[in-house]
């Protein structure tokens, strides 16, 4: 069950500030006349629930991972890779919602732990694929408990997870 994997990690970080911006975040020293308080309360901002709920489940992923010697990125990588191997570095960032410049260092360090090999595509000299080893579908299949582990975790039922799901890919793609 991969259900909290799609709404977690880097991608929040970009939805969190753009959620702030289309909500027209006042600054902080905005007060209203009669309370004295802030306009703009955590409590009440989608942007920061957002980002809460992130950093809870990137920490247990981050638990759970480190035992396997993996970050939650590479986690993705390896996640990415095992729906579809072979793709090049240009499709693979853009799966991951990335630039190339930060899968760069992130597959050299999946590469240099031998999980996977980035090698020239035939016929075009400026594209690479990336392919994931065998050590990598091993670590891959024995780390695949770890996305049931966080959704266990969290309370939620399938249903819960799955509109949460939906409302983040309609801000994501908003």
């Amino acid at each position: 069950m991969l259900i909290l994997s799609a709404i977690s990690g880097p991608a929040w970080s970009r939805i969190a500030l753009t959620l702030a911006m289309k909500e027209g975040c006042k600054p902080l020293q905005e007060r209203t006349e009669t309370t004295e308080r802030p306009i703009v309360r955590l409590d009440n901002q989608l942007c920061f629930a957002l980002y809460a709920a992130s950093n809870a489940i990137g920490q247990q992923y981050q638990t759970l991972l480190k035992a396997r010697d993996l970050t939650y990125s590479q986690y993705l990588v390896l996640m990415a890779l095992a729906e579809e191997d072979g793709i090049s570095i240009s499709a693979l960032a853009g799966r991951l919602e990335v630039s190339k410049a930060t899968m760069t260092p992130l597959l050299r360090r999946l590469e240099a732990k031998g999980l996977l090999s980035r090698k020239i595509q035939e016929g075009n000299e400026r594209q690479k694929i990336v392919t994931l080893t065998q050590d990598g579908r091993n670590i891959w299949q024995k780390s695949c408990g770890v996305s049931s582990e966080v959704f266990a975790s969290t309370g939620l039922t399938k249903a819960e997870a799955g509109e949460i799901m939906r409302l983040c890919t309609k801000i994501t793609h908003a």
